[in-house]
């Protein structure tokens, strides 16, 4: 398990548009279909990772809280499902049913939506306005999997509040770690 930072998208960068399929539907998903009336959330997540796993709850709570007050989130899963079978499409329907996911769980296959993003590792958070422009990008807590310190979800739970507030996200903005996204082979992609 290497621990990667996140490669923290610059501030005020247009969110990268995409359209994925969810596994879970078998639809095709867009940025325009997610986007919140007030603000945005794009993450890239997997299912083996023990770094999302060990926020998986607290996100999901954090979800389910912003979401009704004009939170879109979207999850999305690039990592190389060949060679990490658990990240597979299949898996990651079984995931978002078991879980309950509140949002869409997409896969980028292609890995093109990763790149553009700058996703580096899992979990990784991507923050955006209303107009999505990027005001947060980083991680979700100073938790990690081993650690006595309590997964609480207070960096990115401290931006959304600022930002529904009305207020600049002029909080420290500290790079997420986890695994890294497990990238198909050069000849590949």
């Amino acid at each position: 398990m290497a621990l990667t930072p996140s490669t923290m998208l610059p501030l005020g960068t247009s969110a990268p548009d995409f359209t994925l399929p969810e596994p879970l539907s078998c639809k095709p998903v867009s940025l325009a279909d997610v986007q919140g009336e007030k603000a945005t959330l794009v993450m890239f997540i997997c299912n083996h990772c023990p770094f999302v796993r060990h926020v998986e709850d607290a996100l999901l709570d954090l979800a389910r809280v912003f979401m009704p007050q004009g939170l879109g989130v979207v999850a999305i899963s690039a990592n190389d499902a060949q060679s990490y079978p658990e990240d597979s499409p299949p898996k990651l329907a079984q995931r978002a049913r078991d879980k309950n996911y509140p949002f869409h769980y997409l896969y980028d296959e292609t890995q093109q939506v990763a790149k553009a993003y700058g996703a580096a590792c899992t979990p990784d958070f991507f923050l955006f306005d209303e107009h999505l422009q990027c005001i947060y990008r980083g991680r979700f807590d100073d938790s990690r999997p081993g650690s006595d310190i309590p997964v609480s979800g207070k960096d990115l739970r401290q931006a959304l509040e600022l930002h529904l507030a009305g207020r600049p996200v002029d909080i420290a903005q500290v790079p997420s770690i986890g695994c890294n996204i497990k990238w198909k082979a050069e000849s590949e992609s």
